[in-house]
């Protein structure tokens, strides 16, 4: 059974393939995937925390793992804003999970 309900591909993007999370930024939904593998640590902390600052959280998984946003946290955490206690306090809890 599937605990995220992840928004629909169709629904991700508007008419430029710009997704709903980069509303502010001329980056097409490939591109942001594209980045988000293969820019350097700086780069994808950037754009993982604009992700988890913009996004729906279901959807966030759709991008990114938990490995990933673990290995460039220091990378991230300055740029989540006001989501920085709530991703703070997930990535903590999932520490703690026995199947983390």
């Amino acid at each position: 059974m599937a605990v995220l309900n992840p928004t629909p591909p169709h629904l991700l993007v508007d008419a430029d393939g710009r997704p709903y999370f980069l509303w502010n930024s001329d980056t097409t939904l490939d591109e942001f995937r594209d980045r988000v593998r293969t820019g350097d640590a700086a780069l994808r902390g950037y754009l993982i925390g604009k992700l988890l600052r913009q996004a729906k959280p279901d959807d966030v998984f759709e991008f990114v793992t938990l490995a990933e946003v673990r290995a460039v946290w220091p990378h991230v955490e300055p740029h989540l804003g006001r989501t920085r206690d709530f991703w703070s306090w997930i990535l903590s809890m999932w520490d703690e999970s026995p199947s983390a």
